[in-house]
């Protein structure tokens, strides 16, 4: 329990030590572009949404949601021992689901969210089913449906599939609010509160599901199962648990959990999806690795990763245009999941001094 505590510790302490690190990388590139207004732009990426209150803060938690999600997707993998980088394509084909049964069918915002992470589920299934029984590199396989999935999605809403899905004078999907206003999450005051038309109740969703991870991974025979066959497969198979099986559920679940902050983003009512221009991947799906990594694939710290990362990202909207670029926001953030990659390094260098003193005293008591 105590050596559990210790490395708790020492994750949390090695993670401010990178974002510090990487705030400070911020500060020197700032002077080096400007060095008349470094410092208040400084300011404006450490207050991120305070900046701007209460609409920035606002704006932080309307982001912050489907990045616990995504985080979750990544994080959930990590401990099952598969890297899903094929959140950002999980994401997107849950965005199909969560605005075709919104717009199509006009069903309650949580039918609409159980569409998008069935859709995302069963997007992460395949990657899985391919490792588990092809034993294909589940990397190679989820970003070619990272690539697969959105050209599918900008086609099937840009076709209408059983429907017009988007506005031709927009070129955007129809706004939820005017079309189906019973499929948006409700705000129950926070649009008021913040002064937003997106802050709904997503944040508290994704949070719930963060907790319930943690508790699932943690807490369960089942999580034990999928974390023994991410420790070692060969072993877990030596006590009777199917990884094969293991293997596709881990797949599945990260790909439902990607799903579902496809649907808390757009579900919000803050963002329409452009299938005549999107021919990137959505940013949010990929921003779930580095949220991931900065919380050591912690569930719950996942949560603090992903408002850390929104805070940053919304700070940096705030940069005077004038003199730097939003994208200065995006280095930090970069620079710091850089440095997450030395944390075992950072975490072995602290325990071997911590031994070496335990052992000097116990020497010296000798």
């Amino acid at each position: 329990m105590k050596d559990r505590t210790k490395d708790t510790l020492l994750s949390i302490l090695a993670s401010i030590v990178c974002i510090v690190i990487g705030l400070a990388v911020g500060l020197i590139i700032l002077y080096c572009i400007n060095a008349e207004n470094a410092l208040d732009g400084f300011s404006r990426i450490i207050k991120g949404g305070f900046y701007l209150a209460p609409k920035g803060i606002g704006s932080e938690i309307f982001q912050a949601a489907p990045l616990i999600m995504t985080g979750l997707s990544v994080a959930f993998a990590f401990k099952t021992g598969l890297f899903n980088i094929g959140a950002a394509g999980q994401y997107t084909v849950g965005v199909f689901g969560a605005l075709y049964f919104a717009i199509i069918l006009h069903l309650p915002w949580y039918a609409c969210l159980l569409a998008a992470a069935v859709c995302g589920a069963v997007w992460g299934s395949v990657p899985g089913i391919f490792k588990a029984y092809f034993n294909v590199n589940e990397v190679i396989t989820s970003i070619m449906f990272n690539w697969i999935g959105l050209y599918l999605v900008n086609e099937l809403l840009y076709r209408g599939f059983g429907g017009a899905m988007y506005d031709s004078n927009t070129t955007r999907t129809y706004k939820l609010g005017s079309v189906s206003p019973q499929s948006v999450i409700p705000d129950l005051g926070l649009n008021s509160l913040f002064k937003t038309k997106s802050t709904t109740i997503a944040i508290f969703i994704a949070i719930i599901i963060a907790i319930l991870m943690y508790i699932i991974l943690n807490k369960t025979a089942f999580g034990y199962e999928l974390k023994a066959c991410g420790f070692n497969q060969d072993a877990a198979k030596y006590t009777g648990i199917n990884s094969k099986k293991n293997v596709v559920l881990s797949m599945t679940i990260s790909g439902a959990l990607a799903g579902i902050g496809a649907g808390l983003y757009y579900l919000s009512g803050g963002a329409e999806w452009n299938p005549q221009v999107s021919t990137a991947l959505p940013a949010i799906g990929f921003n779930g690795i580095p949220v991931a990594l900065l919380a050591m694939s912690n569930p719950v710290g996942v949560i603090f990763a992903a408002l850390f990362v929104a805070h940053i990202s919304v700070g940096g909207a705030y940069l005077p245009t004038k003199f730097f670029q939003p994208e200065i926001a995006d280095i930090v953030v970069a620079v710091i999941i850089y440095l997450c990659a030395f944390v075992a390094l950072f975490k072995g260098i602290v325990l071997q001094r911590l031994g070496k003193k335990k052992k000097g005293k116990e020497k010296g008591g000798k």
